[in-house]
């Protein structure tokens, strides 16, 4: 029980994380907060790279016989490392 919690939690964080994200950006590209240079770039490959690392975790975690939990878990830390590094490279901008 105290796993399924536990991997909840972790979504909700990368989730609320993601929306960050989102929303900080959308107010870069509006011109309304400093954007790095390649913002828009950075927004695709790094989907690309978090998916497919989530992937092979997760496909690594099954074939090894992970439980459905534990399978979830490892395929969540790629995207949820993402959002947080993300998340705090982007608000650490705005407070200079």
């Amino acid at each position: 029980m105290l796993q399924v919690f536990r991997l909840q939690m972790q979504t909700a964080r990368m989730m609320v994380e993601a929306q960050t994200v989102i929303g900080m950006r959308m107010m870069g590209m509006a011109g309304l907060m400093p954007a790095a240079q390649g913002e828009t770039l950075l927004m695709v490959t790094e989907k690309q790279t978090a998916f497919a690392d989530a992937w092979m975790a997760g496909a690594q975690a099954m074939l090894s016989g992970a439980s459905p939990g534990q399978v979830y878990g490892k395929a969540l830390a790629p995207i949820g490392r993402a959002t947080s590094a993300n998340s705090r490279r982007l608000t650490r901008r705005t407070r200079r």
